[in-house]
Order: structure tokens, then C-alpha cells, then sequence
């Protein structure tokens, strides 16, 4: 548990000043302002009421911020979150979404615990790219209908049938919403090109919700969704329109309601249905903070602790479900807003906690007059950005035909299917055309007999030498291997394997070496490795691999094992004279038993 609150540690080793509180107070207020709205409308995209996203910046964001690895990094729910939490809304209600959320907490406190914070690394870009595209298009279809007032039943689960879905409903779109969600994405787009010091949202949606009441005033008919007529709270048994004006109270998951509006029953059954769901949340939550805390160390040069992190995030997805908190991560778009207003440590993303909450208390009755179109406008921008479409297209053109099946691979299957299966097929698809960009710069080269550039003297005719380069593992392996049989036949007595190129060895490596020392073993041929590397050496000592005299010597260096050879081939020749060299063909280099001991 040392790894929690590095980040806070760190800053307060450093120094924490009134100064740096100030900048803290600045940003903290900027990115609660920015936060608010968003929250809200994450929360209701997702299928769960506004105030649960308010909870989750309230309770989980301040917990990550002070346990995790990252100086700047603020959480709470994010887009990317949508296309997984909506499906399990709609199956297993608000209790059973918190309960994935919870469950994906233990699974990323556990992946923290166990060190696999740089796993991450190794997901592939054309992976992360290709699903985070599948999720903006997903998004931005999922706010058509908020953003043209549709009336729509049921949404289905699957993609493509929830665009059919909204091409039938298009007949019911309705002006005053369409009018009120243009203007909002307008004003979204174009006055952070005016003003940069007020956020854009702040005005955006405040002009939204002026619009709104100024058209439900002119003409009845042009009343537009809003908060308060889309959701409602109980207070004295009695359900009372909008957001809730109170503190996140404690209410465990399960005494929530189920998908039919009855309480959750809580069993093995429910856990174990819901098990693929939070792994995903976890995989999920696992990539985003991290590549959230890349971007903030790149704004800023500090380096985060990704096992921290990881850990903090899962102590904060535990907590907050108890509190009504969604799923959260770190959100890229609030971090480098935190970051560009000024944010010197982890306290500037409590105070935007704090800022959060305040609203909640404040504002509540007057959040409620939010229109559903304005935040369909503002989820709208954020799948643009999210899309990072001119990336995309830059990939397309520029990256080799395998990064580029792998990028519409993903993409292709986050929007038609889900990022589970999207992610899963990506990295299995990419890992095997990495197996075989690795198999085509990894082989076996006749460097001849007679000479070699680390060897001054000449090696005897009867000694040959193999340079094999590359890593073997399952893949290159068997085409190395394959490679050395094809080889010329020659009269030889010891075969030198030159492995200085060989930077690791695998099971499948091992299993293939074995097989040709016996080989040529069993034909009264010495085989001598040289110029063997840490990796392998390990590898190799593991297995049970030993120096036997005239059958097989191992050296890490290249001139002692050469020399070794050269004389292990004079000395065959003195036995059995040159004229009277043995003749083996390839084809009669049987399998001898298994023999015990070495390998």
C-alpha cells in the first residue's frame, strides 16, 4: 500500500504554499464549472438520473486525487463509459450498474496491487484509437434522439438496431428542442474563440435553458425537455421533479431498484452476470486513466505511478457506488483543463469536488431547468473530440496495412458490437501480426566455413557456423528452425550457433533448439552456442541445459566459443583424416530417444 498518495506526497515534499493554494482555488472552480454539466449529462446517457453523475465528482474524484499516482489528474465519469454502463442500466437497473461499478473497483485495486500498471503500455495505438473512434460515433448517435426531441419507446441494446430505431422515430422530432440544441452546439463551438477565461459550457447551457424558457413562454407548443420533466426524486414518499438538493447519503447498490423498478435481489447469480460487464469497466477505466495521466505528465514533465493510480482508482470506484457514484476514470478533457487554469496538486481536483458540491446544494432546483437537448449538444462536441477524427484519417493514410485492418477492426467492432469484444479482438489481432513482423526479421544465416570476422584463425572444414538472429519465440522459432534443416548438406563436425542477435527465447524457442540439438547430436555432430545473451542463458539454464563433453558447449563469449569449436574440429579431423570425412545427409538425421538428464 505504499504506492497510495504518491502524487500527494510528492507535492508536499516539494512544497505547498499559499501561492499554490490559490492556483488550486482558480482551477479547481474552472474544472467544477466544466465538470457540472458534464456529470449530469454522462450520468443521464449512461441510463442513470443526473444527480448519480454529480455524486461520482463528488465522492470518487477527491478519493483518486488524494491516493493516486498522478499530481493533476481529475476523475469522474467519461464518455468512453457510456457505450458500457447504458446496456447495463437497461439489463439490471440502477442497482446492478453500481454494482458492476463496485466490482470493477476490487478488479482494479487488485491489478494495482499486482503491479500491471505498465501493461497498459503494451495495448497497441491502433487499438486505442480504434475503439475510443467506435465510442464517439456511438455517443453522438445516442444524443440524436435528446437532441431532436424523438419519441422513442425503447432504445435497443445493439447498435444497428437502435439506428433503425431513431430513422423511424425522425417523423417526431420536434422544432423547440432542434432549435435549442443547434444554438447550444453553436455557442459551444464558437465562444471559446471568443473568451478562453469562461468556460463554455457555463454559458452555453445557461443560454440553452434561457432559450428554452423564453420559447416555452411565446407559444405553448414549443415547450422542450428538460431535467425536471425527464426525472424526479422521492422526498416524503411523494416524487418531487428535478435534482435532489442534499448531501450523497450512503445507500448500498443493492437496496436500489432493479431493471423492472422492484428492489435488486442480490445473489451469486446477479455477481457472476454482471462479472464480464465490470471487467470491461475495469479494462476500461485501467487505459483511460493512464493515458489521462500521459497527457497530464506531457503538459507538465511530472511522471505518475501507474500502480498508484491504478489502485487509487479502484478504492475510488468502491467507495462512490455507496454513495450513488457511476463508474469512474481519469477524464483527459478536465485534466488539461485543470492543467491549463493553473492546478499545482491533487487538491485542485478536490476543490473541484467541492465546487461540484456546492452547486448540488445551491443550485439544484435551478439545474433542473437544463434542457435534455443542450446537454445532447454538449455530448455531442465532446464525441466529436473524442473521435480525434483528424488522427484517424491520418492513420488511415499513413500507417502499414496491418495497423490500419487492425484500427478498422476495432472501430468497426465497438460501433456494431461493444468495446469488450472490440478490444479483445484488436490486441489478439495485433499481437499476431506482430508475431509475424517478428518471424520475418527472425532467421538463420550460413556464415560458412573457414572463417569468421571474431576469429583470427581459420576454422577447420568440417566446422560451420549459423548466425541466428532475432528473438525466438513460438512463430519465428519453428521458421529459424525450419531455415537451419533446409541448409546445404555438408561434411561437418561441429556446427556453431552464433545467437549474439538473439535478444530472448520463449517455451516454443527452447522446444525447437532441443530438437536440433538432438538431431545433430545423434549424427556424432558437436553443437556449440556462442555469444549468448542474459534472456535466453536463463531460459536455457531453467530447462535443464548443461555443458556436455563433445555434444554440446555454451559460451557468452563469441571468440572463446569460436576457439573452443576450432579445436573440437581439429581434433575430429586428426581422428578421422581429411580425405576420409564422414558424408550426412539431412535426410538421414533421425530423432534419437529422449535423452534424460540434459536437454
Amino acid at each position: 500500500m505504499n504506492k497510495l498518495a504518491t502524487a500527494l506526497r510528492q507535492c508536499l515534499r516539494d512544497g505547498y504554499g499559499a501561492a499554490d493554494l490559490r492556483a488550486d482555488l482558480m482551477a479547481g472552480a474552472v474544472v467544477g464549472i466544466v465538470a457540472l454539466p458534464l456529470s449530469m449529462a454522462l450520468a443521464i446517457a449512461s441510463g442513470a438520473p443526473p444527480q448519480n453523475g454529480l455524486y461520482t465528482a463528488i465522492v470518487a474524484a477527491p478519493i483518486i486525487a488524494l491516493l493516486g499516482g498522478s499530481r493533476l489528474q481529475v476523475s469522474g465519469p467519461t464518455a468512453a463509459f457510456v457505450v458500457i454502463l447504458a446496456p447495463i442500466t437497461a439489463r439490471f437497473g440502477l442497482g446492478g450498474l453500481l454494482i458492476a461499478g463496485a466490482i470493477a473497483g476490487v478488479l482494479l485495486l487488485a491489478m494495482g496491487l499486482a503491479g500491471m500498471g505498465r501493461l497498459i503500455e503494451f495495448v497497441p495505438y491502433p487499438v486505442t484509437m480504434g475503439f475510443t473512434s467506435g465510442i464517439a460515433v456511438v455517443i453522438a448517435t445516442l444524443q440524436v434522439k435528446d437532441f431532436l426531441g424523438l419519441s422513442v419507446a425503447h432504445t435497443p441494446e445493439h447498435y444497428l438496431q437502435k439506428v433503425a430505431v431513431l430513422a423511424r422515430a425522425l417523423p417526431s422530432a420536434r422544432l423547440a428542442d432542434f432549435c435549442i440544441g443547434a444554438f447550444t452546439l453553436g455557442v459551444l463551438v464558437v465562444w471559446p474563440k471568443l473568451v478562453r477565461r469562461v468556460p463554455a459550457p457555463l454559458v452555453a447551457l445557461a443560454a440553452g435553458a434561457v432559450l428554452a424558457f423564453g420559447l416555452g413562454q411565446l407559444q405553448p407548443g414549443l415547450d422542450a425537455a428538460t431535467i425536471n420533466t425527464r426525472f424526479s426524486y422521492e422526498a416524503a414518499g411523494v416524487q418531487v421533479p428535478g435534482i435532489p438538493r442534499q448531501l450523497p447519503t450512503f445507500l448500498p447498490p443493492w437496496q436500489l431498484t432493479g431493471p423492472d423498478g422492484g428492489h435488486l435481489v442480490l445473489s451469486f447469480g446477479l455477481l457472476y452476470s454482471l462479472l464480464p460487464s465490470a471487467f470491461a469497466i475495469a479494462m476500461l477505466g485501467a487505459i483511460e486513466s493512464l493515458l489521462s495521466a500521459v497527457v497530464a505528465d506531457g503538459m507538465t514533465g511530472h511522471r505518475h505511478d501507474p500502480d498508484g493510480e491504478l489502485m487509487a482508482q479502484g478504492i475510488g470506484n468502491i467507495v462512490a457506488p455507496l454513495f450513488g457514484g457511476i463508474a469512474a476514470t481519469g477524464a483527459i478533457a478536465r485534466t488539461a483543463t485543470g492543467i491549463r487554469s493553473g492546478a499545482r496538486s491533487p487538491f485542485a481536483s478536490v476543490l473541484h469536488a467541492l465546487v461540484v458540491l456546492s452547486a448540488v446544494l445551491a443550485l439544484a432546483p435551478l439545474l433542473g431547468y437544463l434542457p435534455m437537448a443542450s446537454l445532447a449538444a454538449l455530448l455531442l462536441l465532446v464525441a466529436w473530440n473524442m473521435s480525434e477524427y483528424r488522427h484517424f484519417v491520418r492513420l488511415l493514410r499513413i500507417a502499414p496495412r496491418a495497423d490500419v485492418l487492425v484500427l478498422l477492426c476495432c472501430f468497426l467492432l465497438t460501433v456494431v458490437f461493444d468495446m469488450t469484444v472490440s478490444v479483445t479482438a484488436g490486441i489478439v489481432l495485433a499481437s499476431l501480426l506482430f508475431m509475424r513482423r517478428m518471424s520475418e526479421v527472425s532467421g538463420v544465416t550460413l556464415i560458412g566455413a573457414g572463417h569468421h570476422p571474431a576469429l583470427d584463425a581459420p576454422l577447420p572444414r568440417n566446422v560451420v557456423v549459423y548466425d541466428v538472429a532475432g528473438p525466438l519465440f513460438f512463430g519465428a522459432a519453428e521458421k529459424a528452425m525450419r531455415e537451419l534443416r533446409t541448409v546445404e548438406r555438408r561434411m561437418i563436425s561441429v556446427v556453431v550457433f552464433d545467437v549474439e542477435d538473439v535478444p530472448a527465447i520463449d517455451a516454443t524457442g527452447l522446444v525447437a533448439l532441443e530438437s536440433l540439438v538432438r538431431e545433430l547430436n545423434h549424427a556424432d555432430i558437436k553443437v556449440v552456442f556462442v555469444g549468448m545473451q542474459e534472456q535466453p542463458l536463463r531460459a536455457l539454464a531453467r530447462a535443464g541445459w548443461r555443458n556436455r563433453k563433445g555434444r554440446l558447449r555454451i559460451f557468452r563469449s563469441v571468440p572463446r566459443g569460436l576457439e573452443v569449436a576450432r579445436r573440437a574440429g581439429l581434433d575430429a579431423e586428426r581422428r578421422t583424416g581429411n580425405d576420409d570425412a564422414r558424408e550426412r545427409e539431412a535426410a538421414d538425421l533421425g530423432t534419437p530417444e529422449r535423452e534424460t538428464g540434459n536437454g
